[in-house]
């Protein structure tokens, strides 16, 4: 099976591909972005792919939510899984602190290190990479004091130094990414080890023409209160068509197959333009 990643080798995408796939036998595709990787499913370039949805400090990926909202109608997401994120700064030559002049990451490596960056090198300039692993890959091919936050994995493949581990400002820092199908295909990740047994999560995003109405959000939320659906997550994000028109993701507890989901989604969809299921899917269970 062909697997896409956000790449390029050494990201956290692909620690965490190779952490949930035990060693499978995959062909590995990298992607140099979020939005290539969903629409290489879409175009059938690969038959699965892995990207990041949410980070536990700065929230939701955006350029995942877009893309699969936006971008595609081809491309569900089938599963999930959340992986631990351990930032390190990493340069090619031994370094101390104070003599590190710049400091370049992805955005979000950068904001969940915003502290340590703050307080440890405050002197230091701070530059955006398209991914942490073409961070570290800058780093490595850079001949001033320059270092990269990125992981261990990255650091290896490009071969680079360890100079302090562990300086996410949280300990507990863990991102959720999904696993990204054909619509239609089997849901769980590729080649499961065990059968898929659940719990079941449901993801859905939708907008309306009357949600400028006194308490249209309220109502369409009711629709799950009601059928003692949980909601896991609520989001909204704009529609690009200017200020004050929104999109909502939910994630709600069970398969869209289910009576009671089902009926619950009925229900929105009499008071929205537009209800999309991106996918129903059994849940993280931690294994």
């Amino acid at each position: 099976m062909r697997v896409g990643y956000f790449g390029p080798e050494g990201t956290f995408t692909h620690e965490a591909l190779i952490a949930a796939t035990h060693g499978a036998d995959l062909e590995l595709v990298a992607l140099p972005t979020i939005y290539d990787t969903v629409m290489a499913v879409h175009d059938g370039l690969v038959e699965r792919a892995l990207v990041p949805i949410e980070n536990s400090l700065e929230g939701s990926v955006n350029a995942t939510l877009d893309a699969l909202a936006m971008e595609t109608e081809d491309v569900a997401i089938v599963g999930e899984v959340v992986h631990p994120i351990r930032h390190c700064l990493v340069a090619r030559t031994a370094l101390e602190l104070e003599d590190i002049e710049t400091v370049v990451s992805h955005p979000q490596a950068t904001a969940q290190c915003a502290r340590f960056i703050r307080t440890r090198l405050p002197g230091a300039r701070v530059l955006a990479g398209s991914s942490t692993a073409d961070a570290v890959r800058l780093v490595a091919e850079h001949d001033g004091p320059w270092a990269a936050l990125g992981n261990r994995l990255a650091a290896e493949r490009y071969g680079c130094l360890l100079l302090r581990a562990g300086v996410e400002d949280i300990a507990d820092n863990e991102t959720r990414f999904v696993w990204l199908g054909p619509v239609g295909a089997p849901p769980g990740p590729p080649a499961p080890e065990e059968p898929l047994l659940g719990p079941w999560k449901t993801a859905i995003v939708f907008w309306g023409v009357g949600s400028e109405a006194p308490g249209w959000l309220v109502r369409c939320l009711a629709e799950f209160s009601s059928r003692a659906v949980n909601l896991t997550r609520i989001e909204s994000r704009p529609r690009k068509q200017g200020l004050g028109r929104y999109m909502f993701f939910v994630d709600v507890e069970g398969r869209d197959a289910e009576p009671h989901v089902a009926e619950s989604l009925a229900a929105l969809g009499l008071h929205v333009e537009v209800l999309r299921v991106l996918g129903s899917f059994p849940a993280w269970s931690g294994a």
